[in-house]
C-alpha cells in the first residue's frame, strides 16, 4: 500500500537550520517510480490549521511554496531513494510544528502540476515533530 514516513524533525535554535525527509513506498508495479507523483508538505501548529508549505510536482521540474516559507525553504526528490526533502533555513520560533508529507497520483506521469492544498493528497505520513527554540 502507498505510504509515506516522515522523519528529520527534532530541536533547532533560532536561525539554525534542518531537513526534512519523506520516504516513500508500496508503489504499484506499474507506477515504480517518482515521477507519478507528486509530494506536499504541510504543517501544524498547535491550535491552529495545518497550512500547505511546498510541492514537487511528479516530473519534478515544478515547485510551489506558500509565501510564508519563499526564500528559506526548498524543496527536492531524490529518485534513487524515493524520498522528497524539505530543506528549511533561518528557522523561527513560529516554524515550531508537526510537519506532514503527503502524495498523490492525482495529476499523473510526468506532470509540472501541483498544489499545497490538502484535498488534493490521497495519502499522509505520521508527521514529525520540529520545535524551534533556544
Amino acid at each position: 500500500q502507498l505510504q509515506v514516513v516522515e522523519s528529520g524533525g527534532g530541536l533547532v535554535q533560532p536561525g539554525g537550520s534542518m531537513r526534512l525527509s519523506c520516504a516513500a513506498s508500496g508503489f504499484a508495479a506499474s507506477e515504480f517510480s517518482l515521477d507519478y507523483y507528486a509530494f506536499g508538505w504541510f504543517r501544524q501548529a498547535p491550535g491552529k490549521a495545518r497550512e500547505g508549505i511546498s510541492c514537487i510536482s511528479s516530473s519534478g521540474r515544478s515547485t510551489v511554496y506558500a509565501d510564508s516559507a519563499k526564500g528559506r525553504v526548498t524543496i527536492y526528490r531524490d529518485d534513487a531513494k524515493n524520498t522528497v526533502y524539505l530543506q528549511m533555513n533561518n528557522l523561527k520560533h513560529e516554524d515550531t510544528a508537526l510537519y506532514y508529507c503527503a502524495i498523490t497520483r492525482r495529476y499523473g506521469y510526468g506532470s509540472s502540476a501541483c498544489a499545497i492544498s490538502r484535498i488534493e493528497y490521497e495519502r499522509w505520513g505520521p508527521g514529525t515533530q520540529d520545535t524551534v527554540a533556544s
